[in-house]
């Protein structure tokens, strides 16, 4: 059976600023030459939540859907390609320009994200058919946030309960749910009923001034907290930390919160339990930043 996932696929432009200057704080921070350049090592590569889960589900060889649409340009093809060579369905439409997200590097490998969604949110009138043969749907808080899109997403989970079909949510960004604002972000998240929701710490954190673990998920919440044991808030229980791979420094995250939720996933539609799944969840988090390390960044 298939996992599926529905958002965007886009460019994403990596820039790591080279000149970096030292804070009051001892720790360094990104500077850039006002009127003047600033050195940088600049690499392109596939992005968008949506689109680097079905990557990384592709990675573990699960059967994944990708849902969404897509620029007719060529920078368009060479995404597309991109997530069929590594095992994805990819289920678009073509239209419009390709999204851009400029992500500016700092130091310790967090991130800053000028974000262009171009085409991905002009996804309309889906098909049911979309659906067929799939076990699960994820969908980042990203494609519940604008129309068409979001309405598309919000017709989709429908279908998706009609047939008895799984639904995880990923909150995506605490400045989505800024711009959301806490309470719209949670009432949304309880008109899907999802199984699981992934947040990162400060995600949480938000939510939790809004409603309780149980209220936003029917399974668990999933807390990623990067390097450090992530949580996990079962809706019976108590909550338990599980520890991360330890790798060590890295200059890249981006996409590692979204190959965690992966392989959470597809552990959990193989019957393994919340521990189990945290724990191959680290492991493809942390095979994704492998990879970009042997990828130089790439």
């Amino acid at each position: 059976m298939v996992l599926a996932t529905v958002g965007d696929l886009v460019e994403d432009i990596i820039v790591a600023v080279d000149e970096l200057a030292a804070s009051a704080s001892s720790e360094r921070e990104l500077r850039l030459n006002l009127g003047a350049d600033t050195r940088a090592v600049v690499t392109r590569r596939r992005g968008g939540s949506a689109a680097n889960l079905a990557a990384a589900a592709g990675a573990l060889g699960a059967p994944v859907r990708f849902i969404g649409q897509v620029g007719d340009d060529p920078v368009g093809d060479r995404l597309i390609t991109d997530l069929a060579d590594r095992g994805v369905d990819v289920v678009t439409r073509r239209a419009g320009r390709t999204g851009t997200v400029v992500v500016i590097l700092h130091d310790g490998g967090e991130r800053s994200m000028l974000t262009d969604r171009g085409a991905s949110v002009s996804l309309h009138q889906p098909e049911s058919s979309w659906l067929d043969g799939v076990e699960h749907l994820h969908v980042p808080l990203y494609s519940l946030a604008e129309p068409p899109l979001s309405e598309t997403t919000a017709t989709l989970v429908a279908h998706a309960d009609e047939r008895g079909i799984g639904v995880s949510l990923d909150v995506s960004a605490t400045s989505l749910l800024a711009a959301l604002g806490p309470a719209i972000a949670v009432e949304l998240i309880g008109e899907l009923r999802p199984a699981l929701v992934f947040a990162n710490e400060d995600e949480a954190a938000v939510l939790a001034t809004e409603a309780r673990p149980s209220e936003l998920a029917t399974v668990a919440l999933v807390e990623k907290r990067g390097p450090r044991p992530a949580r996990v808030v079962p809706s019976t229980g108590d909550p338990f930390d599980v520890a991360a791979v330890e790798l060590g420094p890295v200059g890249d995250t981006t996409g590692a919160g979204d190959a965690f939720a992966a392989g959470f996933i597809v552990a959990r539609l193989a019957g393994d339990d919340l521990r189990a799944c945290a724990e191959r969840g680290h492991r493809s988090a942390a095979d994704h930043l492998r990879s970009l390390a042997v990828a130089g960044g790439d």
